[in-house]
């Protein structure tokens, strides 16, 4: 009973996409690899780092890293070798610098013109004189009495 309850637990546990062959022999550069895959986006998946996607060629990415590592580059180094090759999606956290501030921006300045134009939009609304009653003449009064008989 308690060999079951042990193998329940091992496999409760939640496992990682990282397969036995990509990992590096050395724990440092592995927890260097394994927090650096966290970071980037499976472009297959786009939703998930490339540490928890099974598609090939997030193990891909999982092994250039690595490789990347063992060559001595730095942490920012591989990942700038990989945004070079990718482009900027491949980061789950895209920067704020550069082209991006206009797509940052965007939302925020879009929300306040929408605002400016529903304020300009009431205001002068606000400013129009209310619509008279019109009084038709005896000419029209006739030709309307003659329309709604037919």
């Amino acid at each position: 009973m308690r060999h079951l309850l042990l193998a329940l637990l091992l496999f409760a546990t939640p496992l990682w996409a990282v397969e036995p062959d990509e990992v590096l022999d050395d724990p440092v550069l592995e927890q260097r690899a394994r927090d650096l895959s966290k970071g980037l986006r499976c472009l297959v998946c786009r939703n998930e780092s490339i540490d928890e996607s099974n598609a090939s060629l997030a193990k891909d990415l999982r092994i250039l890293v690595r490789d990347r590592l063992v060559a001595g580059d730095t942490d920012a180094e591989a990942v700038d070798f990989i945004v070079a090759r990718y482009g900027e999606y491949v980061l789950l956290n895209p920067t704020t610098g550069g082209a991006n501030w206009i797509l940052w921006g965007a939302g925020p300045l879009m929300l306040l013109i929408a605002g400016g134009v529903g304020a300009a939009y009431l205001r002068g609304r606000s400013k129009a004189a209310a619509p008279q009653d019109a009084h038709l003449s005896a000419d029209e009064r006739e030709r309307l009495d003659r329309l709604l008989e037919k």
